[in-house]
């Protein structure tokens, strides 16, 4: 009988406030080294905290969105432990009475119970190497407001838990409390992972600290799993520790004995009261809330009659997925729009180096195309290149057509024209077709469409061609 993983994910994520959490220096990225701190998260003697109202909002708003119970009283606790990065000594969080509990995020794969979200203050940052053979010590970072996912060790694979984070970085993204850039570290996974026999209880969990990419959680906790799996087979014990992930050599490395809570020495935070929340307050937050993704994409499924891969797509960010309706409802033809986004605006975009913030056409524009396809006067090789044309300006692609005779050319003998022009250039080619070689009838067509600059009318040019083939 095979061992099946269990797993429990823990997120960090900075919340996307202009201050820190407790004290009034930026919380920006990129600064130079210890350029924002001041004497609250340096821990100096006499300084007080001072909790930042907006990480609380978007706290309560990111819970809310997982589905939790926002509690009208959290507090606030010291964590103690001796470490670089920590000045103070120990980290403002919330333990015995977080902000919120009992969630459940679902997605089409996965359905995670969330145990808890809380506030805390980010720790500061070490940098490895930053003069050979030593490490500094960045404490920009320090303070800086976070909230901690914590879910239920539900999932049971390397892949789910990969889908269950995919979802969670665009549900946080559409409720904008965080950019969720892992690679400024808005983002952090600690991963827990044990293994059972189907139907037992789960072994010894070990601990991943700091997973910076979602494919090192899942490599890691393949590795993991794999590994215990080898243990347990040979009777020996797992043991309760914290590891470290080295993505260049594919395995995991001890880093310390795996701590337990009394180990902290938690204890209520003394110089800041509880936090309490009107269920008014909390019921404005509510009402804010946007559609989510998973809801936005069944949506586009039923409304717009999408195909599930279309919708999942689109709704990957919410301007793509805002952009996309516009010019749905514009055009009035939702399967096109979602295939000129899906190819054109996001290789446009993908090319560019650009977000949803500066698109290369806006959606009347688009749209405007889409009829232009619809009512014959473009064929979608024109459209594509007027699409060209017009990016990065403000033209309408209508007075653009009329103004530089772009229309599809549909009349019968200009078309003739360009077939005898295709039948008499290519002999060779004209013979395998006639022999049966159906497929070069596509390089014939490619030809005349050549010919046309792309202005000939596809359905009639070849119809008249493949007439002429074969007559």
């Amino acid at each position: 009988m095979s061992w099946e993983p269990v797993i429990g994910l823990e997120v960090h994520v900075q919340l996307d406030t202009r201050t820190k959490l407790f004290c009034g220096d930026l919380a920006v990225f990129g600064a130079e080294p210890n350029t924002h701190v001041c004497p609250v998260c340096l821990g100096l003697p006499g300084a007080l905290p001072v909790l930042n109202r907006r990480a609380v909002t978007l706290a309560v708003r990111a819970a809310l969105g997982l589905g939790c119970s926002v509690h009208t009283v959290s507090v606030f606790s010291r964590k103690n432990y001796v470490y670089p990065d920590l000045p103070k000594g120990y980290q403002i969080t919330q333990y015995s009475r977080p902000l919120a509990t009992d969630g459940l995020f679902e997605t089409d794969r996965v359905a995670v119970r969330i145990r808890r979200v809380h506030l805390e203050e980010d720790a500061g940052k070490l940098l490895h190497d930053a003069v050979p053979g030593r490490t500094a010590v960045d404490l920009n970072r320090a303070g800086v407001p976070l909230i901690e996912i914590v879910t239920e060790p539900d999932l049971t694979s390397a892949a789910d838990a990969r889908a269950f984070l995919d979802g969670l970085k665009r549900t946080l993204r559409y409720l904008d409390v965080s950019d969720c850039d892992m690679e400024k570290g808005s983002l952090r996974v600690d991963a827990n992972v044990s293994i059972r026999r189907p139907g037992e209880a789960p072994g010894t969990k070990t601990e991943f600290k700091n997973l910076n990419s979602f494919s090192a959680v899942e490599r890691a906790i393949e590795f993991e799993a794999r590994r215990q799996g080898e243990l347990r087979a040979a009777g020996d014990a797992v043991t309760h520790e914290t590891l470290a992930w080295d993505a260049d050599a594919g395995l995991a490395r001890t880093m310390r004995s795996k701590e337990l809570a009394h180990d902290y020495r938690y204890f209520p935070e003394p110089d800041l009261p509880p936090l309490v929340l009107a269920d008014e307050e909390i019921e404005r937050v509510r009402a804010r809330l946007p559609e989510l993704p998973h809801a936005r994409a069944a949506r586009f499924e039923r409304e717009y009659r999408l195909p599930a891969y279309d919708a999942d797509v689109l709704t990957a960010e919410a301007g793509l997925a805002d952009y996309f309706e516009a010019v749905a409802e514009d055009s009035g033809h939702p399967k096109a729009a979602s295939n000129w986004v899906m190819t054109e605006v996001l290789a446009w975009l993908n090319r560019e180096g650009r977000d949803m913030e500066t698109p290369p056409v806006e959606p009347w524009q688009l749209a405007e195309l889409i009829r232009l396809v619809d009512d014959g006067t473009l064929s979608s090789t024109m459209a594509k290149k007027l699409f060209e044309d017009v990016a990065g300006t403000d033209r309408a692609p209508r007075e653009v057509v009329e103004e530089e005779g772009l229309a599809q050319i549909t009349d019968e003998d200009r078309l003739a024209g360009w077939v005898e022009e295709v039948v008499a250039g290519h002999d060779e080619e004209v013979r395998r077709y006639r022999d049966g070689e159906d497929r070069v009838f596509g390089y014939l067509m490619g030809r005349l469409m050549r010919l046309s600059e792309g202005r000939a009318d596809p359905g009639k040019a070849s119809a008249l061609l493949r007439e002429r083939l074969e007559g």
